[in-house]
Parts: structure tokens; sequence; C-alpha cells
């Protein structure tokens, strides 16, 4: 026999027929494990460079699903092929165990459904429930992770509700609030009043639907002939004697007509007075807007430009007692006043819009909250008290065509966000919030992206870019339980605000009993137990409270380059960069 015919046959021998597929899966998977091929890989690469796919954290709290097949294969491929290239991956595996999503899974096993029932019925035994769960279904994880011979590093895993983990995540943000990173601002934000708590702009994305039908109503605003006179006078005298007249404005949310506080008009663009002949009644309105919105007969009776409306007040339709009352109900001019829709006069309601809120800050006009943060309408008086904003549009609607001003109302269709976790119709909601201030760093974002070779290419410019171009800072705090605590304390006495980036730094400045109780290997960093931790103030002779806020879980996920390695200091950093675990400019 030839030699090349003896290798040929050392090589590749006869296959039965009957060969089970099922356990020969089994058994290749079997020897993987006996031979523990994942570390052998890994001592034979031992002086190879790095090559690092991070394995985002998948939660177990759920079974796991044909979609985390898809995604761990991804993430195997890869790594396979550049161990076949000299590389050595890294391959750490790690357990996403925060968040929203938990707390959901439990209220729904204990039958509650707000947050006051949750309080309730204890923070305390609600956590503990929260982290008993999130391990629920690892078995099942491994087996699959098993099954489909995803090489990835399960008994030594990093889990994000560990101490060592919560305190990098601190680190990480008091890195950022000593370089004025981390502010808190009263903003406008995405908020959920079914979970309490405001999304980021990714979580908005997620939950969209088109073709939503919500009322669309046109409502008089009269104007208040006596104090317009006092600052537009030159106007007022334009006027028609002893007529009513009444600024026309539109809107899809008759809700925040509780919370009006000015109209806005474009200031170049043309507005008419008109004489409806159906009941003598006075309105103003966009010019370009007439024809769509206007289906009774009518007559002009003058022409101006949105800037001579400036100044000119009207009676509220709902007064509200806030700060700087004098300077609400009044019309002012916005560049963001379109003559695609509506009658070209924007009602603004600074507690339920961004724009709305820029706008109130440039003019100085109060911020009235008239619903609470669970989206009931609050104020006995209003109409739809104590009902859910949308419930309440229908009395809202009915209460100012009985006191006849709504001119008319229909169906507007248009694409609204809803939470993505309940389903829920958001509120865009003016609240007190912790940000990351992305918008810094905007620049230094849309340049990096241009170095990443994306595939397909049109997204590097596309879907993520756009992105990256209006990117936002992000509202980073939420208003919850189960999460990474937010590791800043305030000073009710002196106003001072101190954020701690470890639990030792938290230990020197600790009060009474946690001075000595309060450490890494003991104390559970979570709610309710970091809360009751006071710590002197620097500022002061007073004493401070941590801010009752957790964080955000996408911030735990985007921490885990540096938490999976509990990564406290710029030393532990740098050892790191020393053992080539992260790129020598990794910020």
């Amino acid at each position: 026999m030839a030699e090349s015919e003896t290798k040929e046959s050392a090589v590749f021998k006869p296959v039965s027929p009957r060969v089970s597929f099922p356990r020969m899966e089994e058994e290749i998977l079997a020897f993987w494990k006996e031979t523990d091929i994942l570390r052998r890989i890994d001592r034979a690469r031992e002086d190879a460079p790095l090559f690092t796919l991070y394995e985002g954290p998948p939660t177990a709290n759920g079974a796991p699903g044909i979609h985390h097949v898809l995604a761990r294969v991804f993430k195997d491929v890869i790594p396979r092929y550049k161990t076949m290239k000299g590389y050595r991956p890294v391959r750490k595996g790690g357990w996403d165990t925060h968040g929203l999503p938990v707390e959901l899974e439990i209220e729904k096993e204990l039958g509650i459904s707000t947050k006051g029932e949750i309080e309730e019925y204890g923070i305390e035994k609600f956590n503990a429930l929260c982290r008993a769960s999130v391990m629920r279904y690892v078995q099942e994880w491994e087996t699959l992770t098993d099954r489909i011979a995803f090489l990835v590093d399960m008994d030594d895993p990093y889990v994000t509700f560990t101490n060592d983990y919560i305190e990098s995540g601190w680190w990480i943000l008091k890195e950022l609030w000593d370089k004025g990173l981390l502010y808190q601002g009263y903003r406008v934000a995405p908020h959920c009043p079914r979970c309490v708590t405001t999304l980021s702009s990714h979580e908005v994305a997620l939950g969209y639907k088109e073709d939503t039908p919500d009322p669309s109503v046109y409502v008089s605003f009269p104007l208040d002939a006596a104090k317009s006179a006092q600052h537009n006078p030159d106007f007022v005298q334009r006027l028609p004697d002893g007529e009513v007249v009444a600024f026309l404005a539109w809107t899809t949310t008759p809700w925040t007509l509780t919370a009006n506080v000015a109209l806005a008009v474009a200031p170049e663009a043309k507005y008419v007075l008109i004489r409806l002949h159906q009941d003598n009644s006075r309105l103003i309105l966009a010019e370009e807007r007439l024809k769509a919105v206007i289906t009774d007969e009518y007559d002009v009776q003058g022409t101006f430009l949105g800037k001579e409306l400036e100044g000119l007040y009207y009676r509220p339709l709902y007064p509200n007692s806030g700060d700087n009352e004098a300077d609400a109900y009044k019309v002012v001019t916005a560049g963001y006043v379109s003559m695609e829709d509506g009658t070209g006069i924007v009602h603004t309601a600074p507690a339920y819009g961004a724009e709305d809120m820029e706008l109130g800050r440039a003019h100085g006009l109060p911020t009235v909250h008239t619903v609470g943060l669970d989206g009931t309408i609050e104020h006995p008086g209003l109409p739809g008290s104590r009902k859910f904003v949308k419930d309440a549009d229908e009395d809202i609607m009915r209460d100012l065509e009985q006191r006849s001003l709504l001119y008319k109302r229909d169906i507007y269709r248009h694409t609204y966000p809803f939470c993505w976790r309940c389903d829920t119709p958001l509120l865009y909601y003016a609240k007190s919030s912790w940000y990351i201030r992305t918008t810094a760093k905007q620049q230094a974002l849309v340049s990096g992206n241009q170095q990443i070779n994306w595939y397909p290419e049109h997204i590097k410019d596309g879907r993520f870019g756009e992105w990256l171009r209006n990117n936002i800072d992000w509202a980073l705090s939420r208003e919850r339980y189960w999460g990474t605590p937010l590791p800043i304390w305030h000073c009710d006495s002196c106003d001072e605000y101190d954020c701690f980036g470890s639990v030792a730094e938290l230990k020197e400045r600790a009060l009474g009993e946690h001075r000595e109780s309060l450490d890494i290997e003991n104390f559970d960093l979570h709610r309710p137990y970091i809360d009751a931790v006071l710590v002197s103030c620097r500022n002061c002779d007073g004493s401070m409270n941590r801010v009752p806020h957790v964080l955000d879980a996408w911030f735990d996920s985007g921490a885990m380059p540096y938490a999976q390695h509990h990564v406290t200091s710029q030393n532990d950093l740098e050892a790191l960069r020393d053992g080539h675990l992260f790129p020598a400019d990794y910020i």
C-alpha cells in the first residue's frame, strides 16, 4: 500500500449509514467539557495578542428563546475565527440582574401594579424577591449555552447586582462628577406613568406605534382686552369695539390644556382676524391655515404679522396658581411654530413638552403641573380629575364645548411612543432627574464612529450615525427600587450635593452605626439599606441623605468593560491596560 494511501485511510474513516447525529453532538460536547477545551485554547494562546468581543449580559429571570440562540451564535463565531487567526479571545460570561423587567415580574407574582403597593409591601422584601428571581433560569441558560457549543466562561461570570460590580459603577459616576459631566436638571423627558420612570431615547425608539388615534381639538382662548391694552395698546386699538376676540389653537393632547400658560406664534407669518357668519364670533389664526381649519363661512377683518401679537394676553382656560403667574397667559413668538398643521398658534404647557419648556425659560413662564407621575389629573377642580390623562380627554373636551370654547374636534392619527415594557402611552413630563452630559462628548462620539468598520456600511452614517448626531444628554436616574443606587447624597441644611466613588470613601464620611458596619463584603449596597446611611456634610454641620434614585439598567450593561474587573481607581485601570485587557487609549 502506498504511503499516501495509508495517510488517507488514517484521516478518513468510514461513516455508518445509521449514524445518530444527536448522539454525535452529545459526544463532541462531552469531549469538549471533559478536556476543558475553553481553557486549553486559552493556554495555547497564552502569549498571543488579545481579542475582545464583550459578552453583553442576558437576564436570567426568563427562559432563553430562539433569538438568544442567534445572538449567542454570532458572539461565538467571531472569537472562533479570531482564535484561528492567532489571537487569544476574552470569553468572560455575565448576567444582567437589575432593572424594571425584574421588578415587573415580581409585581406580577405579588398581584400588585403600583409603586405605592411596592412600598406598602416593603422595599426590603420586594428587592429580596427580585434578587432571588434574577438567577431563576441560570441552569436553562447554561444548558442552552452548552448545547449550541458557545464557548464562554460561565464558571466565573460577572453579575451586575454584586457589591464589586456596583462599586465600579460608582467609581465611573464619580469620574463623571469630577469632570462636570453628571448633573441634576429639570427637563421634559419621556415618562411611563405605569412604570413611573423616565425612558432613555433608545428605549423610546423601541415603542413607537403607527396610526395611533388621538383627539384633534381646536380651542378658543378669549383675548383679555384690558390686560392686553396695558402691554400692546396699538394692536388692541385695531380690534372691533365691544367684540370678544379669541385666539384659535390646536392640540392632540387635550389634557395638557389644564397646564397651559402661553400661546406661541410664528413671528414673520401672516395672521388674520376673521368673523364667523354663523355666530358672529371673532377668531385669530394663521392666514396659511385658514382654509384648512375653518369650515364655516367667514369674512376677514384684519391681517397682521405674528410678532405684532406678542404682548397680548388671554383669559386662561383653567386658572392655575403658580410662580410668576403674572407672566403667564400671554402670546409669545417661537421659531418652531409650523404651518403644516394646526392653526399656526401653538398651545404651550412647559410641564409637558420639551420645546414648551425651552420657550418657558426664555419668557419666564411658570411650569404648572396638573398631572401626577402616575398619569392622573391631580387637581379636584379640573374636569377629568383623578382619571388617567387619556381617559380625562373626553371630560375636558366636553367641558370646553359646554363653555363654547371648542370650535371643533376630530380624530388625528399619527405615530406615538408607548412604553416598550408595559405598552402604556408615554407622557412628556417635566421632572428633576440626573443626567450624564453626553452632548459634551458628541463630536468625539461622531468622530470615533468614523473609525469603525461597519457591516453593513450604511449603518455608520445611517441609523447609528443619525443617533449620535441627534444625541441628547442621558437621563440616567430612575425612580425605582431594584437597581444600582445612585451614589449621591444631599444636605437639606445647605443644599449641598456630594458623589462617592467607593465604599471606602463613603465609610469615611458615614455617621453613626454605619461607620463600622459599612464594608463591601457584608453590607448590601441596595435599597433600602443604603438609604439609611447618613454622611457628614463638608459644607456645614448638617447630615446628608442619599437621593432616592437608582440607575438605568443600561448603565449597568455599559459599565461591564470596567465592572467585570472591579475597577475602582485609575491604578486599577492602568493595571488592566498593562495586561492588555484595555487598549491604551480606552476612555
